[in-house]
């Protein structure tokens, strides 16, 4: 199978070969899913000149078109997996790639949090500009605080200071409007939300709001739960933060996006309706 990177800033997973165009009234789009920019993905099936069929490397499957990839060559492929040590994940919001280590530089390209480049540099200069490489090789710079260290596995074994890390991780999300499949500051949706969480961290859960065997969150008591615990309810997932809060992305009137609401029905974000739909509480530890 060809190995192949999101080559866009965000690119869009169908769930059936189609353009997500509004050509009748109260269409909806099959959308399930958003590549952020240098995500691998493998090519499961070529469907014509125009389509593809995908596998992502947290194993969701979906369709995008050929033009928003870049394929890689045998030689780019064998390159690609030996500069795992010089990855860096993007954690900022929204990140602009400069031609020169200046902010007068030409643009090159604009990244989201959870997007993928090649580290240059040793380190950055005085002013805080590291050298970084693009899907196409050409070389661009961003600020080092920018970015983060990709992990491939959980980067750490100490369960409260990876427990913490993933609500950080939430929270930075906290105000983005909610999107349909979306996984990024631009837009996201409840699993959207857990799952980079938890990806950021080099940790791989389910992307869709259910709990399922191959993937390593587990179903715990309810009185058991941590912060970074997930909650489930049909078609919806949140996750724990602490002091009977929770953080979730929802389309409810007076939400629509990323929010925080209480378990406490004392509380004024307390959400009547969640609790009575819970039926599951899932952990990773």
């Amino acid at each position: 199978m060809k190995k192949a990177l999101i080559n866009q800033t965000i690119v869009t997973i169908y769930g059936k070969p189609q353009l997500d165009r509004l050509t009748k009234e109260n269409q909806t789009s099959t959308i399930q899913d958003e590549g952020l920019y240098g995500m691998p993905v493998e090519i499961l099936e070529i469907i014509d000149e125009q389509w593809v069929k995908v596998r992502t490397y947290y194993r969701y499957e979906g369709y995008v078109q050929l033009s928003d990839l870049k394929v890689l060559t045998e030689e780019e492929e064998q390159e690609w997996q030996v500069s795992e040590s010089k990855r860096r994940i993007v954690i900022k919001g929204y990140v602009d790639v400069l031609a020169c280590p200046k902010v007068q530089g030409i643009r090159l390209q604009t990244l989201t949090r959870g997007a993928l480049v090649t580290l240059l540099s040793e380190q950055a200069d005085e002013d805080g500009w590291i050298k970084i490489r693009l899907n196409d090789g050409s070389e661009g710079y961003v600020k080092e605080g920018f970015l983060a260290p990709y992990y491939s596995k959980e980067f750490t074994q100490n369960e409260e200071e990876l427990r913490a890390r993933i609500v950080e991780m939430a929270l930075s999300y906290l105000g983005t409007q909610y999107r349909w499949g979306g996984k990024s500051p631009l837009g996201i949706d409840c699993s959207g939300l857990t799952s980079m969480a938890y990806l950021i961290n080099g940790i791989i859960i389910y992307r869709d709001a259910k709990i399922i065997e191959g993937f390593p969150v587990h179903t715990i008591d309810f009185k058991d739960k941590k912060p970074g615990d997930l909650f489930y309810y049909p078609g919806h997932v949140a996750m724990y933060i602490g002091d009977d809060r929770y953080i979730h992305a929802t389309a409810r009137k007076g939400s629509d996006g990323v929010v925080i609401n209480s378990l406490n029905p004392a509380d004024p974000d307390y959400r009547e309706d969640l609790p009575k739909m819970m039926y599951a509480t899932g952990s990773i530890f």
